[in-house]
């Protein structure tokens, strides 16, 4: 065991734990939207707020819900401590494979890193935390009694300042995995030059569409409403 806790106390194995954490929370993403893009039904909400009951009172899911909050705590302290760690032996920031032609979202992990996470506070105190704190409206489906999210959803969309940050963020979570997708497999030795070029378009693409579907969330929640 001492081997193991040496290897991820090295800078090396941090760096495998950020990529590791990163990948599980890439899928994780896909997850999300595709239940998120359930607001775009027109139901006002049922599809959404059902979805929503099952995924809070699934013993499974919530599970695995800790385990998230846990990856991402990780993930953005371990990110920080690479950060500072570089900072002092090198005087540089954490990239993965440092180089004159890095490009501006390598350049700058660290800083979109740290946006990234203020956006999460931001999104989990409009959302998850109401929720959590019963500050929210119920809705009746049928006798399924549930929190009513879609509404808290509309309201807070309903406001261009929330539609404005939202996108800022969504912008800021697209330069993070603009870098960040491809950075997490070579970290973990799947650079070939077979397989690398397909890793960074696919990563490429993810970077683009996962947060423009987000994004297609707000902007047509607030179209609705206004």
């Amino acid at each position: 065991m001492n081997w193991l806790v040496a290897f991820f106390s090295s800078s090396i194995g941090k760096k495998v734990i950020m990529s590791l954490t990163g990948i599980f929370l890439i899928v994780f993403l896909v997850v999300h939207l595709v239940g998120n893009l359930q607001l775009l039904k027109g139901d006002e909400g049922e599809a959404f707020n059902l979805y929503t009951l099952f995924m809070t009172s699934n013993p499974l899911i919530k599970m695995i819900s800790y385990g998230l909050y846990f990856f991402i705590l990780l993930h953005a302290i371990m990110g920080f401590v690479l950060y500072f760690y570089n900072k002092k032996t090198k005087g540089k920031s954490y990239k993965v494979g440092t180089t004159e032609n890095a490009s501006f979202a390598s350049k700058n992990m660290a800083l979109f890193g740290t946006l990234v996470l203020a956006f999460l506070f931001i999104h989990m105190g409009d959302f998850w935390f109401k929720m959590k704190m019963d500050q929210i409206q119920y809705a009746n489906y049928d006798g399924i009694v549930v929190k009513d999210l879609y509404h808290q959803v509309s309201v807070t969309f309903s406001k261009p300042l929330f539609v404005g940050i939202y996108i800022i963020g969504l912008i800021t979570l697209s330069f993070h995995l603009w870098h960040g997708f491809q950075s997490a497999f070579q970290t973990l030795g799947i650079n070939h030059k077979q397989y690398t070029p397909l890793i960074k378009t696919i990563g490429k693409a993810y970077s683009i569409i996962i947060p423009l579907g987000f994004a297609i969330i707000p902007i047509y929640m607030y179209l609705k409403m206004n």
